[in-house]
This record gives structure tokens, sequence and C-alpha cells, in this order.
């Protein structure tokens, strides 16, 4: 396991995504290039013990953030109402 450098806004986000709920971890490797062990690690790095256990709790065994125990037809990385994510803001719609 390589550490990578990212920027603050790139750890931001990568916060962001692995706290949303139908946000996959591949979604986050993809798009960051890390493994899930990472970004397990970037959490409990990044964030107060009590958040990160919080996280864990909510996170383990949740079918949404892992994309083999998604139901058959969601095969996308965010809702389709979502415009493109710029700079950690979404677009007003």
């Amino acid at each position: 396991m390589q550490d990578k450098v990212f920027s603050e806004i790139q750890i931001d986000r990568i916060i962001e995504m692995a706290w949303e709920d139908r946000t996959p971890f591949e979604a986050i490797t993809f798009q960051f290039g890390i493994s899930e062990q990472e970004i397990i690690a970037m959490m409990r790095r990044e964030m107060k013990s009590s958040s990160f256990k919080l996280w864990r709790k909510r996170v383990q065994g949740r079918t949404t953030k892992h994309t083999k125990l998604r139901i058959d037809g969601i095969n996308r990385f965010k809702c389709n109402l979502q415009r493109q994510i710029t700079h950690n803001k979404i677009s007003k719609r």
C-alpha cells in the first residue's frame, strides 16, 4: 500500500464521498485510485475517533457502499438528477 499525496480539496471530497450512502467504494477507487483499505485508513487519520467509529458502524455491511452487493440495474456512481460536481460543490439545478 503506497501513500498517495492528495490536496485538501481532494481529501475533503474523498471523505464526503465515503459518507454518502449511495456512493460505492469502487467509485472513490475509480476517481482517486485508492483502495477501500486506503479509504478506511484516510478516514481514520482525518476524522475524530468518535466520528470514525460512527462512520464505520454506518457503512459496514451497507449494500450501497459495495457495487457487488447492489441490486441489478443500479450501476451509476451518482443520482441521475445530480449535476457535475466542481470544486466540492454541487451545481444548482
